[in-house]
């Protein structure tokens, strides 16, 4: 089974922490949802698996596609692929997108899977965050979705910002546990050299991420959901059992997916590719006889290992040595079971049978750990 990816490239606003691409303008919205038809036409021989168990519209704010422009990808999309009948697809939506009219639409798109982009309960945090929505506009776009049927909902938050305090988390985390949902998606606030936040740190309007308070506030999450019937199953993803994310599990654990329309990337098991970041110029190329639109990179041994244990190592899956064994020469193994050997001393990584997965430990330093186990 595979997965396809589409990125919808356009905000209402540009959020003062985003670095993913996209415009505030919709002017070549139409344009460039033709353009994406067209390349999917062209790509249609990409995945040797033609099954597709996930569609996923991520952004930039998917939600601001018409009824029409989503109907015609996944007319597409289901016309040249074989879609799983229990195909999981998601659809990127902001709180203040989710009225009643545009939640009829997403039922009769046979959306199943709805993210939507919360972020904070705090107005005073969004309005620095500058989001769109309101905090009561988060409640109760949740609330309106699942009375609508929508019942595999995820929501994302964002923690270690200067508005974030141990007492004030709690309390997120607790409204976001009240809501119901099954999948909670948390991440922590990083600043991007070219977002605003990355020129105000710059220019000493904005002060760098305190990562020990960070800390505290990831082993509070941790705690509090853990207690509340949620799994740890990737750094920052949290479900109930039956609710994990396939299109992302399926991304940590190597399946490969297709990626369509501006910046997306794309992974057959040998190669990755990706498209140009720039709406005009995706657009211009893809109708082009010969246009050039994408950059395609093909992996080493080593390139291909270290990714395994990036991602692998994130997950309660953890790295399978028998994975290793079976996929890569025996001298990355052997360097694996060296170096990992420390970090099993230190009580970071726990081995049970023959498989490595982090500890509570392990997780404050999950990105350094795997850059050390490299090859």
């Amino acid at each position: 089974m595979s997965g396809i990816y589409i990125h919808i490239p356009f905000c209402k606003k540009a959020c003062h922490y985003c670095d993913f691409y996209f415009s505030t303008s919709l002017r070549n919205k139409g344009a460039l949802v033709n353009s994406i038809l067209s390349e999917i036409d062209q790509r249609v021989n990409y995945l040797s698996d033609k099954s597709i168990q996930t569609i996923y519209f991520g952004g930039g704010t998917p939600s601001l596609l018409s009824e029409k422009e989503t109907f015609l990808i996944l007319e597409k999309i289901y016309k040249l692929f074989r879609v799983s009948n229990d195909a999981e697809i998601t659809m990127e939506c902001n709180p203040d997108d989710l009225n009643t009219e545009k939640l009829k639409e997403l039922k009769r798109q046979e959306i199943t899977r709805l993210s939507v982009g919360l972020q904070s309960f705090n107005d005073e945090e969004l309005i620095w965050m500058n989001r769109a929505h309101t905090a009561q506009e988060s409640e109760s776009s949740v609330k309106r979705a699942q009375d609508k049927g929508f019942e595999n909902i995820t929501i994302d938050l964002i923690y270690g910002s200067k508005f974030s305090n141990p007492t004030n988390w709690k309390s997120t985390l607790n409204k976001a546990i009240s809501l119901n949902v099954p999948h909670i998606s948390s991440y922590n606030l990083t600043i991007e050299d070219k977002t605003k936040l990355g020129h105000d740190l710059k220019n000493k309007k904005e002060n760098a991420i305190d990562e020990e308070k960070s800390s505290e506030l990831f082993l509070e999450m941790i705690d509090r959901l853990e207690k509340n019937d949620f799994v740890h199953y990737e750094i920052s993803n949290f479900a109930k059992e039956g609710f994990f994310s396939q299109h992302n599990s399926n991304y940590w654990r190597g399946v490969h997916y297709l990626g369509l329309g501006p910046s997306a990337h794309s992974f057959d098991g040998e190669s990755r590719q990706w498209n140009v970041a720039n709406n005009s110029l995706y657009i211009k190329k893809i109708n082009e006889q010969h246009g050039h639109y994408f950059e395609r990179e093909v992996l080493t041994e080593k390139e291909r290992f270290n990714e395994y244990v990036l991602t692998s190592l994130r997950t309660i899956w953890g790295i399978e040595l028998d994975y290793l064994k079976k996929n890569f020469r025996s001298e990355f193994t052997e360097g694996f079971i060296t170096q990992v050997s420390h970090f099993i001393k230190q009580e970071t990584i726990l081995k049970k049978d023959s498989t490595y997965t982090l500890t509570e430990k392990g997780k404050l330093l999950a990105d350094k750990i795997a850059s050390d186990l490299f090859a």
